[in-house]
């Protein structure tokens, strides 16, 4: 009963105000890509067509409050209809949450905590993201109170701590390991990987990893003007006329990095991101509540430009491992993050013959 293969994919119209039009979209697949956002103004439509018309469905969202809102709303209906919903499967959060469960399958032991260190190289024409990616930041931001209520209503359980807890960097800091310093992450990885941990350790009793997310931003001047934009981005963020003014104007709020057009191809070209796990545990026959971790490793993705290389690839594979590794995935329909989803699949082996690569830079020490 499973559709087959076409030789040639038509073009469907449908508009995320039309019920009716993605329902009938909906209806004709086994999966939809969806690749529109702000997803918290343009998201739930698609969600919900397709879970109600048997559809999965994967997106490329790095907004918490969507992702773990449609969790809340969907993952029983999901589960039901046996349909997967798999949110922030591009440059969030594919990288950081597989990263992570990479770098714990190469430990010969027990993984206990990894600090991610981002790290984005730009070639002489620069770099910059559109707006769209902008926009779901200010919207995010401002709305933090709401994810904090929409959290306690889902009543997490909290995920244990195993081994001496992570130390939370501060807001800037020199890093030794690169020579440079650094900030915390503020896209949806942490938490991400965070709701991955959590299915892991309740479904399969794998032992959680804590988790830090950080990007390089190289010297003393940088961080001056970070400072200065970020701290301007957080009062603007929390009134209206603030929000309406930083999407508007993107480009100056965030010093050119965000414009309206987006990059261009030798911008794309010359772009390429290198994210650095740091991870921490106890080698194989130690007790992981005993005594300080006692092992150490540190792996590397590498890929070309995040937003429209990166991104296309990572949610390209994640489609064809859901259709593909069938059997390896959770095996009821729900709502999941990555990690969750595709822990025991093959895309990792499909993103690194892609571009998109995983590996090993120091072997675990004892």
């Amino acid at each position: 009963g499973k559709a087959a293969l076409g030789a040639e994919v038509g073009v469907l119209l449908c508009d995320v105000g039309d019920a009716a039009s993605l329902a009938a979209m909906a209806r004709q697949t086994r999966l939809v890509l969806n690749c529109v956002g702000p997803y918290r103004f343009f998201g739930e439509p698609v969600v919900e067509a397709c879970v109600e018309n048997g559809a999965s469905c994967i997106d490329i969202s790095g907004e918490p409050q969507f992702l773990e809102g449609m969790y809340l709303k969907y993952n029983e209906k999901a589960a039901e209809k046996g349909v997967y919903v798999i949110g922030s499967c591009g440059f969030d959060s594919i990288p950081a949450d597989m990263g992570v469960l990479y770098t714990r399958d190469k430990l010969k032991g027990t993984l206990t905590a990894v600090e991610s260190f981002l790290k984005v190289k730009s070639g002489p024409e620069g770099s910059c993201i559109h707006d769209g990616t902008w926009k779901s930041a200010v919207y995010g931001l401002g709305d933090l109170d709401n994810l904090r209520k929409l959290r306690k209503k889902i009543g997490y359980a909290p995920v244990p701590v195993v081994g001496p807890k992570l130390k939370r960097r501060g807001l800037v800091f020199y890093s030794q390991e690169f020579k440079g310093y650094s900030i915390p992450f503020v896209g949806s990885d942490v938490s991400v990987v965070k709701r991955s941990q959590r299915y892991l350790h309740t479904e399969l009793q794998e032992t959680p990893v804590q988790y830090g997310a950080y990007v390089n931003v190289g010297g003393l001047g940088s961080v001056i003007k970070l400072m200065f934009a970020g701290i301007l981005v957080f009062l603007l963020v929390k009134f209206s006329f603030g929000r309406t003014l930083l999407t508007k104007y993107p480009e100056f709020f965030s010093a050119g990095h965000f414009t309206k057009k987006g990059p261009t191809q030798k911008q794309m070209d010359g772009t390429s991101f290198t994210m650095t796990f740091f991870g921490e545990g106890y080698s194989e026959g130690q007790d992981p509540q005993n005594g300080k971790p006692n092992v150490k490793i540190c792996t590397e993705v590498r890929g070309p430009e995040p937003g429209y290389v990166t991104t296309p690839i990572a949610m390209v594979q994640a489609a064809i491992s859901l259709l593909e590794d069938e059997t390896c995935l959770p095996k009821q329909g729900g709502v999941y993050s990555p990690g969750a989803a595709f822990s025991k699949t093959k895309l990792i082996d499909r993103l690194n013959k892609r571009g998109v690569e995983f590996s090993v830079i120091s072997k675990p020490e004892v």
